[in-house]
């Protein structure tokens, strides 16, 4: 059964080694994870959101500021933030042929997301510890 696996590889390919490495199952999975998590934390958002409708910045910055509602956003962003940039990256590794842009993309969406994450959780963390 082995040998028929080996069958489909190119004789190159078997000579240099070549083939999976064994690291993309692990990013599948957070990505269907972060995937799912988004469904009910998108859905308590968009509601809280509508509810939030015509309320002056006050009640917002309370009710963004409550230790429940500042966790359930912080955990949005994460599995936001992380869902996109394993996306994004899928996206760089499959239609930029370059290697060098490719690399220098990947770091660009990287730095920019983890920026936007750091800011997004301190803005949070900022009505919750307003003292």
């Amino acid at each position: 059964m082995a040998r028929a696996a080996n069958s489909i590889r190119s004789p190159l390919a078997r000579v240099r080694g070549l083939g999976s490495a064994q690291h993309g199952v692990g990013d599948w999975w957070t990505q269907r994870v972060t995937a799912v998590a988004l469904v009910p934390l998108a859905v308590w958002f968009v509601a809280s959101v509508i509810s939030l409708t015509g309320a002056d910045y006050l009640t917002v910055a309370r009710w963004m500021g409550s230790p429940l509602t500042a966790v359930l956003f912080i955990l949005l962003l994460v599995a936001m933030f992380r869902h996109a940039q394993l996306g994004l990256r899928v996206v760089i590794e499959d239609y930029v042929h370059h290697e060098g842009a490719k690399i220098a993309m990947l770091l660009v969406v990287n730095a920019v997301l983890a920026i936007l994450a750091v800011g997004s959780i301190l803005s949070i963390l900022k009505l919750v510890f307003r003292g």
